[in-house]
């Protein structure tokens, strides 16, 4: 009796192990390349299946937040969606300070042994921030990387009832994103073929109550600058 225990809390255990990681890693689909919209309406994108955000702040709107994720053979598509009641966005600029305002944003660390990353984050009037990090014994710096115009991302918006204006209102907002290998080589080592394992992290801020309210993917406590926390994205 006492040996038919143990082997069933070993399954149990080995079940929960299994299912820890199934949870934690997410298995990134391969596809062609495809025309962005903005909405994530290609057909393409029915290969998998969207992802939540949880709100890290205990103040502000839940504001429903998901996101996909797909590799090709030239670079990786990510697609957003979120509730959001008004458009909070006053940067008319690529390279503002974007995270001062509404934003999704994307985190891809393709070396976890190494302590430089990369960001992205994308706002409501379609303006972007690109940045390598640098987060070295609590010490983080940032560039903007240096690229030609094949190297740059592709990106598009859309705003679901309402317009691409500071303060409008809105039901909700998406944000479609493609980035060339390229763009991610200085930190990398190559390309990712199936198989490959990096870490990652999917978030968004969002500023309807006047205060920064953060959604994340990986289990942050604070910052999304916590990249000892992001989980691991699986190429298929």
């Amino acid at each position: 009796m006492k040996k038919i225990l143990f082997v069933l809390c070993f399954i149990a255990i080995n079940s929960t192990f299994a299912g820890f990681l199934a949870d934690s890693t997410l298995l990134v689909k391969k596809t062609v390349d495809f025309t962005i919209t903005g909405k994530g309406d290609h057909h393409e994108w029915d290969k998998t299946s969207w992802t939540p955000l949880t709100k890290i702040d205990p103040w502000g709107n839940e504001n429903k937040t998901e996101f996909k994720i797909m590799y090709s053979e030239t670079g990786i598509y990510v697609v957003f969606k979120g509730n959001d009641s008004k458009i909070t966005s006053p940067y008319q600029n690529d390279g503002d300070n974007l995270y001062d305002a509404d934003v999704f944003e994307v985190f891809f660390h393709p070396v976890p042994s190494s302590p430089i990353y990369f960001e992205y984050e994308v706002s409501p009037l379609a303006k972007e921030l690109i940045l390598l990090i640098t987060n070295k014994n609590g010490k983080m710096s940032a560039w903007l990387p240096w690229y030609e115009i094949e190297k740059h991302t592709k990106k598009k918006v859309h705003i679901n009832g309402g317009n691409m204006v500071n303060g409008s209102l809105s039901k909700s907002w998406s944000a479609e994103i493609f980035f060339p290998y390229q763009l991610i080589d200085p930190i990398g080592d190559k390309m990712p073929v199936s198989g490959s394992k990096w870490n990652a992290n999917f978030c968004r801020l969002d500023y309807d109550s006047g205060k920064m309210v953060k959604f994340s993917w990986s289990p942050i406590k604070v910052a999304f600058h916590e990249f000892e926390m992001y989980r691991s994205i699986l190429f298929e």
